[in-house]
């Protein structure tokens, strides 16, 4: 029988989901300072410094100059990683049955609008603004809302070059929107589209943003990037552009879901077969594409470190696909499209944390483990039996983990302009402790957090759709639309003018 918050819900649901995003924002404002406190802005450690000296040189200028070729460069990254999602919606999409394609789509593009929204009700503060808590979670007032990002001044990014921080924003942005949007591989063709709704909403306040500002607070005290220091030690984990904030995040929190939602019908007995790989191959293509945006973007300037990133990035990915390929070559004796898609994102994922880390060498070494661990990862849940859908888990968990580790294994100071670390190779083995110390504790946080956010909405509204709309498919039960229209239906008789 329908509990009252289910019926309720049945009846009202716009009204359910205003009044979620309502009590969501509200517990934001209660545990940030009060409005009238003044907050430093959320800027690198050197941008302190040459604030100070501005103000004790009267002949500056009061307005800082902007570094417009890193500017343009900002600008065409955030367009890049903008693109990966409908990259992601047509590889996702390709994956799935025809009668849930649309559905499956509507998953990324649903992201957007609603994490762009999350960004401007303090998404971006929490996440880039000043440090409270031990550095777990950032706020200023002055950028709630966006406020005070129409400044003709520039901010100094983590790459030393002058941007407005507008564009920081929006680039952040676009990360803070494919994170939850990967989620949706693991709990595919069975969550209910209000649910998800609500979902990302809450996850994007409680997963992403503390953990954004844990790695890549501008002020440096991100909690990650100093566990060294809070173990009595010194040093901390460095994650280049999202393996542990991005990545193993949504990884795992789709595991969790995914158990939450329970097994398709007719899983593991019947074989659900793709759509259309074709589809599947050319959102891989784009995802790429846009990738370079995601990693050679980070370096927040057109410089030495974005063309290294940029390398780095394109040399996995070749590896990771032909990694992929060969170990499913070995075991099933065929060598897939969707193992070769499977195999390019699994070595973009591995890369990223580590892609301005790392001498271009390691590069291949990095891409080809990432190709063959994330193809065993995959195969896990015909060990366990749970249904990951789409390999969110396989891929983006265990590649962002590896990614981690071996970023602690073959980074080099000498390379990085961002103070970045030496690993191992380079003689600084406990850097491999502290990606793992990091790692572990983005697992733990995500996998803790998301089963809250799940056994919440479960016990209101619910997060699976009746066994009907699964049989019948999502695309007409939910939206009521067909995504492919092949000719099934009659098309309606034409009339001519002045015809009789």
């Amino acid at each position: 029988m329908p509990t009252p918050w289910k019926m309720f819900w049945a009846s009202r649901p716009r009204k359910c989901l205003m009044g979620i995003c309502a009590i969501a924002t509200m517990l934001i404002f209660m545990a940030a300072p009060a409005w009238g406190q003044t907050a430093t802005a959320p800027v690198a450690a050197p941008v302190a410094a040459a604030t100070q000296a501005a103000a004790t040189a009267p002949a500056a200028p009061a307005v800082a100059p902007i570094d417009t070729g890193a500017t343009s460069w900002m600008l065409a990254s955030t367009a890049l990683v903008m693109i990966m999602m409908p990259g992601l919606a047509l590889y996702y999409g390709g994956i799935v049955r025809k009668k849930n394609f649309l559905a499956t789509m509507m998953t990324s593009y649903a992201a957007l609008g609603v994490i762009g929204l999350q960004w401007f009700l303090g998404g971006y503060s929490l996440a880039f603004g000043t440090s409270h808590w031990h550095g777990f979670i950032g706020w200023d007032n002055s950028r709630m809302c966006l406020l005070n990002l129409s400044s003709h001044s520039a901010m100094v990014s983590p790459g030393g070059q002058n941007i407005p921080e507008a564009v920081f924003s929006m680039f952040q942005l676009m990360f803070a929107i494919i994170t939850p949007a990967l989620i949706a591989g693991s709990v595919a063709e069975r969550m209910k589209f209000g649910a998800w709704v609500a979902f990302i909403f809450l996850w994007a306040y409680f997963v992403y943003d503390p953990l954004a500002h844990a790695v890549w607070s501008p002020d440096g005290n991100g909690w990650m990037t100093n566990i060294g220091t809070l173990l009595g030690s010194t040093g901390g984990a460095v994650d280049f552009a999202g393996g542990t904030v991005v990545h193993i995040s949504s990884g795992v929190s789709g595991l969790i879901l995914c158990l939450f939602l329970g097994r398709r019908l007719g899983f593991p007995r019947n074989v659900i077969q793709p759509n259309s790989l074709g589809l599947t191959l050319t959102g891989a293509g784009l995802l790429w594409f846009g990738w370079y945006g995601f990693n050679a973007g980070s370096a927040n300037g057109s410089n030495y470190l974005a063309c290294i990133a940029f390398t780095n990035t394109t040399i996995a990915t070749a590896l990771g696909g032909l990694g992929w390929i060969t170990a499913e070559w070995l075991h099933h004796r065929r060598p897939t499209t969707l193992g070769i898609a499977s195999g390019f994102v699994a070595g973009l994922v591995a890369i990223t944390p580590a892609c301005g880390y790392v001498t271009i060498w390691s590069a291949p070494i990095i891409g080809l483990l990432a190709g063959i661990v994330c193809y065993w990862g995959a195969q896990i849940k015909t060990l366990f039996g749970y249904d990951d859908a789409l390999d969110a888990f396989g891929v983006h968990a265990v590649g962002g983990f590896l990614g981690a580790l071996l970023t602690g294994v073959f980074a080099s100071a000498a390379l990085n302009g961002h103070g970045g670390p030496n690993g191992l190779i380079e003689g600084n083995p406990i850097q491999v402790l502290w990606q793992f110390l990091a790692a572990s504790n983005a697992v733990i946080y995500s996998a803790v957090v998301t089963a809250v956010i799940a056994i919440v909405l479960d016990k209101t509204i619910g997060l699976r759709v009746s066994e009907s709309v699964e049989i019948e498919g999502l695309d007409i039960g939910i939206h009521g639309e067909n995504g492919w229209d092949v000719g099934t239906l009659p098309e309606p008789a034409i009339t001519l003018p002045g015809a009789a």
